[in-house]
């Protein structure tokens, strides 16, 4: 049995989202300091924190989007896709890995890359780059052939 599972990448690490949040906090604290002890301070401040709280809460939302896994599991009898989105149920496929194809077409992004038996298709790693998809359609491709013989 041949086991793959593909999840996006997220190339900020957690102890660097601490970092930037500090780091954004400080510098937007710079034109606080200017107008100290002023009226002035106590109608930007509002604006300051709104700013952090939006950069806080669209990176936490990466991190989450950044939990989807899709898995296969593949062998002589079958191949069945595993896809756990956060939030939602894990969405299940199962077909005859000896009619399987994986196949590259156009469609909602590029390099689309789908697999199909004949009668249902399915899309395979919507989150991975043009060329990590054309390589995973390579692999596929070979590990179906494989299970096959």
């Amino acid at each position: 049995m041949q086991r793959l599972t593909l999840w996006p990448h997220r190339s900020l690490p957690r102890k660097g989202f601490v970092w930037f949040i500090g780091t954004t906090a400080g510098l937007l604290l710079l034109p606080i300091l200017a107008v100290l002890g002023t009226h002035v301070m106590w109608g930007i401040l509002p604006f300051m924190l709104i700013v952090i709280g939006g950069v806080w809460i669209a990176i936490q939302q990466t991190y989450r989007t950044g939990q989807t896994r899709e898995e296969l599991l593949l062998d002589r009898d079958r191949l069945q896709v595993r896809r756990s989105d956060p939030g939602r149920p894990v969405r299940e496929w199962q077909t005859n890995s000896y009619w399987v194809r994986a196949s590259i077409r156009t469609g909602p992004v590029e390099d689309y890359l789908t697999l199909t038996d004949g009668q249902r298709e399915i899309e395979l790693g919507a989150f991975l780059t043009p060329e990590e998809r054309r390589a995973l359609r390579e692999e596929l491709t070979r590990a179906i052939g494989r299970a096959r013989s």
